[in-house]
Order: structure tokens, then C-alpha cells, then sequence
């Protein structure tokens, strides 16, 4: 029962995390996205969604081996830090920096202060699903 539970929860993050990618890309298309949200908005619901729901979803099958849901958790923590690397590689100051420019030193300690957690949640994401690998 825990298992299947489990499956649904770390389904449910790939498929939050994959909504919240191609609204993303539609935005960075030139568009407005097919979510009417602000970025915070978008953020906390679906990213922070997407990084709770495989935590749980490993805690509770902590017990039960199984690699499918090894597999999804791993997956959703790699699309955490990709999401994470696109952050801080789409981000002015990083376009700055190839422009020669320089950003201020402030902005750039923002920018790492909005992404070093996205990046430390989907590394922890990603051990736990490997966790799970290895004791399937």
C-alpha cells in the first residue's frame, strides 16, 4: 500500500516538474506561458511541490524495495538541478558575464542565494533515489 502510494506521489512530482518546465520554455519563447502565474507563484506551487512530494514518497517506502520508484525519484532530481542550472545559466547576470559586463556583486549573491537550495534539494533528491536503486 505504502509502495503504490509512493509511485503516485513521485509520478506526480515528474509530471508537476514537467508542467513547470514547458510553461518555463513557453515564457523564454516569447510567450506568456499557458499558466496564469507570476514566477513566485509557479515557483513555490509547482517547484516546491515537486521537491516535497519525492521526500515523501522515499520515506514512506523506505522499507520496500523498488526500482521504478527508485527510477522516478531519480528522475525528478535530475530535473530539479537541470531546472536549477537553466536558473543560473538564463539569468542576466550570467548573460552579463558573457557580454563582458560586469553584474554587481549583489546580484550575483542573489542569484545564488535563489538557486544553491533548488541545486541542494535536487543532489539530495537524486541520493535518495539512488538509495533506492541500490536496495532494489
Amino acid at each position: 500500500m505504502a509502495l503504490a502510494a509512493a509511485l503516485v506521489l513521485a509520478g506526480i512530482s515528474v509530471v508537476l516538474l514537467s508542467i513547470y518546465g514547458a510553461d518555463v520554455v513557453a515564457i523564454h519563447g516569447g510567450g506568456d506561458g499557458f499558466l496564469p502565474f507570476d514566477h513566485m507563484i509557479r515557483g513555490l506551487g509547482l517547484g516546491g511541490t515537486s521537491i516535497v512530494l519525492p521526500i515523501v514518497a522515499f520515506f514512506i517506502s523506505r522499507n520496500e524495495p523498488s526500482r521504478p520508484l527508485g527510477a522516478m525519484i531519480l528522475i525528478a532530481g535530475v530535473m530539479i538541478i537541470i531546472g536549477g542550472a537553466v536558473l543560473l545559466a538564463g539569468s542576466p547576470d550570467a548573460d552579463a558575464m558573457e557580454s563582458g559586463t560586469d553584474a554587481p556583486q549583489e546580484d550575483r549573491r542573489d542569484l545564488l542565494a535563489e538557486t544553491a537550495p533548488i541545486l541542494a534539494a535536487g543532489i539530495f533528491i537524486v541520493a535518495l533515489g539512488a538509495v533506492k536503486l541500490k536496495r532494489a
